[in-house]
């Protein structure tokens, strides 16, 4: 198999060359329901078919739709990556996070992973955006296993302590006070949990469940990268509250915080 290292280095030049930005600022991974809020960030000044590129797959989730999008936003160049794809698509870890880490070698040294997710806390419902402070990851694999990572990358061994970082944390709660913290147990899906595995992860101390963001995170921090995480609550997890649970009600749920989305983003991008 190509080393993912060489094959997303391949991927950065493609893309500095299709676009004619030499270096990324930041990137930001756009979750379901998180694409027509980006928007809020102005209109993009290339959109490139992200499967064009070296590595990266065609999504094939209803709301993911396969786009690198480059937009200015003050001083900085954004990167955004509107349709991630996941293992339930019969992807590996490395094509998963292959536009993370395509991402960092253009330069992007922030990495913003959102996400949709189910609540588990009830005081935190649908529409509710959260920071993450911390991860689970229950998909039973890693972007670090195989082949250790070539010179002059760091060990397989990476530090998670600082996974989702402190430091911007602050940054986003200084900008937005309202904004509370909570933990993503990230599943492999693509069915739903059962309310047993929901209890688990709540017993384990999640506050959102989920099918995405740990491998990009693990791979984005292995680079170097800061990473933030926000997650919309799309709904409330199985078991939490009465009714059957579906991605038709994911997708409503993001056109509906389309427009407050929007401008969180607009109102946190310039201070990342």
């Amino acid at each position: 198999m190509a080393d993912p290292y060489e094959l997303s280095r391949q991927a950065a030049s493609e893309l500095r060359e299709m676009t004619g930005i030499g270096t990324y600022n930041l990137a930001i991974v756009l979750g379901s329901g998180w694409r027509e809020g980006a928007s809020a960030l102005g209109v993009p000044s290339s959109e490139i078919v992200a499967s064009s590129l070296s590595g990266f797959v065609a999504p094939t989730v209803a709301g993911h739709n396969g786009q690198l999008l480059s937009v200015r936003v003050g001083d900085k160049n954004v990167l955004l990556i509107a349709g991630r794809v996941h293992l339930y698509e019969g992807n590996s870890a490395d094509q998963v996070v292959h536009p993370v880490r395509t991402a960092i070698a253009a330069g992007a040294q922030t990495v913003v992973l959102t996400n949709a997710a189910g609540g588990i806390d009830p005081a935190k419902g649908p529409g509710t955006v959260v920071v993450l402070r911390d991860h689970l990851n229950l998909t039973a694999t890693s972007p670090m296993e195989g082949a250790p990572p070539p010179p002059p990358y760091a060990t397989r061994f990476v530090d998670l302590t600082d996974l989702y970082s402190k430091r911007l944390r602050s940054v986003v709660h200084e900008a937005v006070p309202d904004l509370s913290e909570g933990v993503y147990a990230g599943f492999r899906g693509p069915h739903y949990e059962t309310p047993a595995e929901v209890a688990m992860a709540r017993t384990m101390g999640a506050t959102l469940v989920g099918m995405s963001t740990v491998l990009e995170a693990i791979a984005a921090r292995h680079l170097g990268a800061e990473v933030l995480g926000l997650s919309l609550v799309s709904n409330f997890a199985a078991g939490v509250a009465a009714g059957a649970l579906n991605h038709l009600e994911v997708l409503e749920a993001g056109e509906h915080a389309a427009s407050s989305l929007g401008a969180l983003l607009a109102r946190l991008v310039p201070v990342l």
